[in-house]
């Protein structure tokens, strides 16, 4: 058997809620005997992207991602984004029709995001630009692109940029499926022996639970993360995205997981059959 690794790469996106799910690892409120833990902040797309290699033991991933890493990885039982009745969110400079926005390019945040497989689910032939996340609100304000897609805080403060929403797909998918929408989740890489990998899903699930527990010490910690965001708002959009299904995915969680994917294969989105492995 392979001999577990004596530092563990953990990689997720620097904002708001994955620093507070990851608060107590980081600061060594929790943490594994002979395990140093590392962390690396980057953007979703870039995370994605680097789990294709399996660069990472465990790393945050889009979901619309996992098809392509599942040779590689197996998804954790906890960490997960998802979104009840709310998501990414079209927005654009000037109130605008459905019909309208499904003719213009949209700014989206990379082309394995969860955001934009929903996207191509409500519009299939919609047209796009990839930009970084946190420079989409800029680009539509200063009319480099004609509407975009939020992720992340975006979707709380672009209404203080003067930018107007015009669909919120977590509403659309909720409508649609009667299921909450999963965006994004944490997964441990399959070469890792398995009593280490469930060791470190543990200590994973238990960084999560400190920040729950201690809401006001994590809060604090993920403030610096919150951009654009006074307290009130960082404290809204950290509840929205790390509560009880963060914890543990529920049956409705894993089974929206399960119809996310098979729509987007089934719609060609998604060339790779998905095959969902949890490993808890």
């Amino acid at each position: 058997m392979k001999t577990p690794p004596s530092t563990v790469t953990v990689a997720h996106s620097p904002d708001s809620d994955d620093a507070f799910m990851f608060y107590a690892l980081a600061t060594n409120k929790v943490g594994l005997p002979g395990v140093k833990f590392k962390h690396v902040l980057s953007d979703i797309e870039d995370l994605n992207r680097r789990a294709l290699e399996g660069e990472f033991e465990v790393t945050a991933v889009s979901f619309h991602a996992y098809p392509y890493l599942q040779d590689k990885y197996r998804l954790l039982n906890h960490g997960g984004s998802v979104g009840y009745g709310y998501g990414p969110m079209i927005v654009a400079a000037r109130p605008m029709t459905l019909e309208e926005v499904r003719g213009k390019t949209i700014a989206i945040a990379g082309d394995r995001t969860t955001s934009n497989l929903v996207l191509r689910l409500w519009e299939p032939g919609v047209k796009t630009q990839v930009i970084a996340f946190d420079a989409i609100i800029p680009a539509i304000v200063e009319g480099k692109a004609e509407a975009g897609l939020l992720i992340h805080e975006g979707q709380l403060t672009y209404s203080s940029a003067g930018l107007h929403k015009v669909l919120d797909l977590g509403k659309w998918w909720l409508d649609e499926t009667g299921l909450p929408l999963p965006l994004g989740g944490n997964v441990v890489r399959r070469d890792l022996p398995e009593p280490f990998a469930e060791r470190l899903s543990g200590v994973l699930k238990a960084s999560i639970q400190y920040g729950l527990d201690h809401r006001e010490e994590a809060l604090s910690y993920a403030h610096q993360f919150a951009r654009d965001m006074d307290d009130r708002l960082a404290d809204q959009f950290v509840g929205m995205y790390v509560n009880e299904r963060t914890l543990r995915y529920g049956d409705d969680d894993k089974r929206a997981i399960a119809e996310l994917l098979r729509r987007g294969h089934a719609a060609g989105v998604i060339p790779v059959a998905p095959q969902l492995d949890f490993l808890d």
